[in-house]
Order: C-alpha cells, then structure tokens, then sequence
C-alpha cells in the first residue's frame, strides 16, 4: 500500500534541462566578445574627411555599421532561444492508472478550413477522422469543423467522413494502427495480420473518397443527397462564401445511445461549424473562427481542454491526448499552465529539406528554449489549452486544480435541435458587438499570426506554456509548401504578422516587461524582427559586392589584428550552426538548403513584408491573410522530389531573387577582370578584398540553383525569360551605380 501511495505523489510531467548549457554560453560570450570588437572596429575606423568624392564611402560605412549593430541585437536574441533549453516529458502510464476514464476531462478538437479548393475536403476529413479515432473515451471527445468557405461540398464530406467513422474507429482500436489519417495508414504496405479486414476497410474508403470527389467535381449536391439530411436546408442560392447566416449542424451527437460504431461502441460527437458571414461585419480571419467555435463548443460539450488544429495536419499518434493531459492534470505545476504545443512536423519533406520546411532546430532546440522561461510560443495549430485560460481568465496561484471540474459528464438535457439554435445565436455577427471578445477573451484581433500574440498575452497574465516533442512519434503531421512561391507568401505572411505585434501595444519588450522573464522577451524578438531584419541583409548582399567592383575595401586586411573577430564570429557562428542542424536530425545538405533559404527569405518575403507593414501602420492598407494552395500539378510535384527548385512564375520575389544573385556574378567577375586587365592583381590587393571576394563568391554558391534556372534549365519550371530580362538590366544598372 505505501507503493501505492508513493506512486501516486509522482508527478506526471517532468522537465529536463539540455547538455552542455554551460559549454554554450563560454561559447555564446566568445562569439559576443568578437561582435563587440566588429563594433569598435567600425568606430575606430570611421572614414573622416571633407573631400565630397568620399561622402559616398562616409555613409557606405555608417550604414555598414548600423548593419553589423543590428545583426548584433538579433544575434542576441536567437541566443536567448538557447540560453535555458528544456526538455519536458509526460509520464501517461502513472496518468492511466491515477485517473479512470470518468475522471478524464472532456477535449473538445477544432478544426479550421477556408477554401474548398486550395483545401480540398478529402484532405480535411481526413484529419477528422484521426481525431476521431484517438485513444480516449468517446463520450469525452468533441471535434468541431469550422468552415470559413462555408461550402455545402465540405459539410457533404463530413457527413460522408461520419458514416465512413463507423467502420474506421473500430478497426483502428482493433488493430492499434498508426497513423489514423485513412490516406496516410493506405499509402503504407498492408498488415497480412489484418489483411482481410484492410482490404475491406480500405474499399470502403476508396467508394467513399470517388463519391466525395466526383460530388467536388460536379460542383453541386446531387438532389437526391440534399434529401437525405436536413442540414442541406441551410444552402440555397443567395448564401455565398462571404454572405450567409451562420450555420450550425450536429452530425454526431454523442450524446445519443443510437449514435454507434459498428462494434456498439459510442462515436465521439462531431460538429459542422460556418459562423455568420456579411459583407458590413469585420470577420477577423482565422481568429474570428476560432472564437466562434470557443463559443459554440461551450453549448454543446463545453470541454475543459481544447485542441486546435489545421485542416491539413492529421494526429500522427492515437495516444497524443493523454501525453497532453499530463502536463494539465499533474498536482503540483499543472494549474499554472494554459497550454501545450506541439511541433509543426511534414510528412512531404524531401530528402535534404529543399525548402527549409522541417524547422529541425526550431523544433528542437528554439521552441523548448522558449519553454525554459515557461513561455512557450503558441503556434497557431497542435496546440492543447485550457479553456478557461483561452477565454480570457487571469492566472491565480490559489486557483488549484478539482478533479470534479474535469469529470464533464453531459447532462444537458437540450434536443439537437436547441443545442444548433443556441450555437447559431453565439456564432452571429452580432454576438461579438460591444464585448471583449478579440481583446481580452479569445484570440486576439488584427493581426495575421493572432495566434502568437494571443499566446503572448495569456502568459502575460500569470499563465505558464509548454512546448512538447516527442522523441519516439510526431504528435501531428502536415503539409510543407511544395513550391517555392508558396513558401515565401507563407513566410510573408508570418514575418508581416510578427512585425505588426512589435509595432504594436503587444511589443514584448514593453507589454511583457514585469510579467515574462526577459529572455522569453528577447526570445519572442528573434521572430518579431524577421521583417527588419531584412534590410541589413540586403545592405550586406548588394553592397559589399559592388564595392568590391568599385575598388572600395570595407573589412580589414587579412593581415591585421582587426580581421580576426570578423573571422571568428563568421567561422564560429555557421559551424555551430551546422553542429547543432546535425545534432537535431539534420544532414549537412539540408543545412546548406537552409542558409540559402534564409538568405532567400530575408531578401524577399522580409523585405515585403517589412514595406507592406510600414504602409498598414500609415494607414494606406488594411490587414489581409492569404491562403496558401495544397495542391499542386503533377510535373511540380516531380521536380519537387526531385530537389530542382521551383521558379515557374512572373512573382517580384523572384525578379529580386535573379538581380541580387546577378549582382554578385556581376560584380566578382567585373572586379577580378578589371584588376587582370589593369595588371594590379598583386597580393596586396588580394589581401585587402579578401573578405568581400569570400563573401561574393558565398554568395555565388548560395544561388548556384538560381544561375542554373536562370540559364540552364528549359522545363516549366526554370526563370521565365521576361524575369531573366529584367534581372539582367537591373543588375546591370546597380552594377553602374557609382559609389567612390
């Protein structure tokens, strides 16, 4: 019996601090020393004089200087990312033998959906139908699809997914198959222990997956199915995706004891969710849908802990919920904290990570440094919260946890009927008017990643947060952007978003002052300034090269005492770099794809995001949020797995991409023709541009792709020639500028 009772004080969670935290921060003040001395350097050597032939070389410099302070402060807050890593691990064996299903709480799953098209509904229900086949009790699981495209197609597949959930659920638990994305488990070899059961099962799906598409295809619902189900009712031809009553559909009640597998077995309850739409009402995107479904999962099942999800990304591990549960229902710390988030994990990432979409060391080394101030960023899907610290309460120290607010048993005792009217009230237009919701309850309004600033705001009230990944299975697995332009509006549209929330009363630095740690604040910048931080990336790959062509040494010789910090701090910099890409499970190659990408990144989706944030702060525009397609032709798909980047459009991103590559080409070639030609390529001078031949000719290797597309390539996805024409005359042109 004392076993038994020590058992039970063993706490469900426990954290671990990284290896070798003391080792990194020698190094990290090392590497800073060598910053210090860049800084002292540019001072020291501030080019004085009167002569008006050098005012051009005079802000060269001083802008070269603001430059290197402004990499400096950045630096600084990456490495409060690093500074405290922890590593938490959940313990749900102690929680299923501490707590029996009646006492585990109620999780109501959101789901969220836009587009019918660039989110086609096979791909949605399938993440539905992983949900709802998690390891938990059915009677205690709730999942909610909110459709903002509001479309009689999706909420036709939901019903499909629900009758198609009758044979799928049982013969996941039968068989304990991983994953539970239908799509996912049959795109793996069959089981010849279940081969039978597959095989039917997978048939099923298949009929299920024709009838959706062809039903797609066709563009209407057949009269014959809009007979079938009431809810058909609620579409008729003036409903429009961005005009239409709110509309409300329990497809599953799990309440109802008919309401049953194949097995007899209870299916959890499942929902349909358009909130109300009209042209005069601000509908606030992504987090105006989340509120909507806090408001109408509080009348239906109203679980303590709420999941939230994108469509594209379906639950990888069946066992994800208990895992989550730990760290909420543990006796000691679990009161304190207001949610869990998981990584964003793909399973379409190439080889070598073309396009720097698995975020290995965000994953596993940045995130859970944010997690070390108990801060972890919330990073709009994967992610567990308690409900009540996502509607907007404070965190009180004597709030301690009651097992009896968990044990959510269902007693409401409303039809269906009333239950879908009452959630149709909550999700009107009207309902938000002249309330706190998008200020201090819910998601936060007016801003495109309302998901990090609402993660900032609920820790600035006492909340503690947790970043998890686990070690053994993915908790969930998504879709990485397959082309190159949909990565980059994707990064616009972040790097745009976190810079509105620096700008704004949310700054960290400030709304975060007393009431986060101060790294978590400078962690939270290392994001926020992505946008920025796009201009002295720029200066530093336009304007060194052509100084180089131009004769003007920007660095120390080789020789002096002042090249080694520079030396140094580059060297140091990228070999920890790539160390700690190979220590979290990525390969040299892939390192290589990620600094192209961020140099890619920097220069293009930054920069735009950097000027369209500065005309929405003079009111010249408003807020918008782009959606990003997931799907793609077959030939894209193949030079996708093919690793050959993807540059097939007209996009300005790519313009600016083929004119900074050319720049550098230009101005390598140029200056080494010049001094050849001018017979003066004597040691000396080679000593003196040393550092800026090094930094063009790494530029040259960095878009080694992007010559190839420009010059070599003939299939649809090359540089097209009208951008080739004016990235040739604009480097030409920047090439003629001059600087002395």
């Amino acid at each position: 019996m004392a076993t038994q009772k020590e058992e039970e004080k063993l706490p469900l969670f426990e954290t671990q601090q990284a290896k070798g935290r003391v080792l990194f921060r020698l190094f990290a003040c090392t590497v800073f020393v060598g910053i210090c001395f860049i800084w002292i350097y540019r001072i020291i050597y501030f080019p004085i004089s009167s002569s008006s032939s050098s005012v051009a070389r005079l802000w060269v410099w001083v802008v070269m200087f603001m430059a290197e302070l402004c990499f400096g402060f950045f630096w600084i807050c990456n490495q409060s990312l690093r500074w405290n890593v922890t590593y938490p691990h959940p313990f749900k064996h102690r929680l299923s033998q501490r707590y029996k299903d009646k006492l585990l709480p109620g999780v109501d799953i959101f789901v969220c959906t836009a587009d019918p098209t660039m989110e086609p509904p096979t791909m949605v229900i399938n993440t539905v139908l992983s949900l709802m086949s998690y390891n938990y009790p059915t009677d205690k699981l709730a999942v909610y699809l909110s459709d903002d495209g509001g479309s009689d197609l999706t909420f036709y597949a939901l019903l499909e997914a629900s009758k198609f959930a009758k044979y799928w659920i049982p013969f996941c638990k039968s068989n304990n198959i991983e994953p539970r994305s239908p799509e996912a488990f049959f795109g793996q070899d069959s089981n010849v222990q279940y081969a039978q059961d597959w095989l039917a099962v997978k048939n099923l799906y298949e009929e299920m997956k024709k009838r959706i598409e062809s039903t797609i295809k066709r563009g209407a619902i057949p009269e014959d199915i809009r007979n079938q189900h009431k809810g058909f009712s609620e579409w008729n031809p003036k409903v429009t995706k961005g005009d239409h009553q709110p509309i409300v559909q329990i497809v599953v009640d799990g309440r109802d004891e008919t309401a049953v597998d194949i097995n007899g077995c209870r299916l959890p309850t499942l929902v349909y969710l358009a909130r109300e739409k009209r042209p005069h009402f601000p509908h606030h995107f992504k987090a105006g849908a989340m509120n909507a479904l806090i408001r109408v999962s509080s009348e239906i099942s109203n679980g303590p802990i709420i999941l939230n999800l994108d469509c594209d990304m379906y639950a990888n591990d069946s066992d994800v919920v208990l895992d989550a549960l730990c760290f909420f229902m543990d006796e000691e710390k679990g009161h304190e904290i207001a949610f869990v988030q998981y990584p964003q994990c793909f399973s379409n990432i190439t080889k070598n990570d073309l396009y720097a979409n698995s975020y290995y060391v965000v994953n596993k080394v940045e995130l859970p440094g944010m997690c070390g101030y108990g801060s972890a960023l919330y990073c709009g899907t994967g992610c567990f919260h308690r409900r009540e610290s996502l509607s907007g309460k404070n965190y009180s120290r004597g709030n301690k946890l009651k097992l009896d607010n968990f044990d959510s048993e269902r007693n409401d005792k409303r039809t269906v009927d009333e239950l879908e009217e009452a959630s149709k009230l909550v999700a009107s237009c009207c309902y938000e008017k002249d309330t706190l919701w998008g200020q201090e309850m819910g998601l936060i309004y007016g801003c495109p990643v309302e998901d990090t600033v609402t993660g900032l705001t609920i820790q600035c009230r006492g909340w503690k947060s947790i970043h998890y990944s686990p070690n053994d299975r993915e908790g969930f697995l998504g879709v990485a952007p397959n082309t190159l332009e949909v990565g980059l509006i994707q990064h616009k549209r972040w790097s745009e978003g976190l810079f509105q929330i620096f700008l704004s009363k949310y700054c960290p630095l400030l709304y975060g002052h007393g009431k986060i740690k101060i790294g978590a604040q400078l962690g939270y910048c290392a994001y926020l300034l992505w946008a920025p931080i796009s201009l002295p990336t720029l200066y530093y790959v336009i304007v060194p090269p052509l100084c180089l062509l131009h004769g003007i040494p920007l660095f120390p010789q080789v020789s002096s005492f002042w090249f080694i910090p520079f030396a140094y701090v580059f060297i140091s910099k990228n070999i920890y770099s790539m160390v700690e890409s190979l220590t979290c499970g990525s390969s040299i190659k892939a390192w290589w794809n990620l600094q192209r990408m961020w140099v890619i990144r920097a220069t293009t989706s930054y920069f735009f995001a950097f000027i369209d944030t500065v005309i929405k702060q003079l009111g010249l525009s408003q807020t918008s949020f782009a959606i990003t397609p997931k799907v793609v032709t077959d030939d894209v798909l193949k030079r996708y797995q093919k690793e050959v980047m993807e540059f097939g459009s007209s996009s300005i991103k790519f313009t600016l991409v083929a004119t900074l590559a050319l720049v550098n080409l230009f101005s390598l070639v140029g200056a080494i023709s010049k001094r050849i030609i001018d017979l003066d390529m004597n040691f000396q001078i080679i000593e003196m541009f040393a550092p800026q031949i090094f930094l063009s000719g790494l530029m040259i290797l960095v878009n080694l792709p992007v010559y190839h597309a420009l010059f070599l390539r003939h299939d649809k996805g090359r540089i097209l020639p009208a951008v080739l024409f004016k990235s040739i005359v604009l480097a030409s042109l920047a090439c003629l500028i001059p600087i002395n």
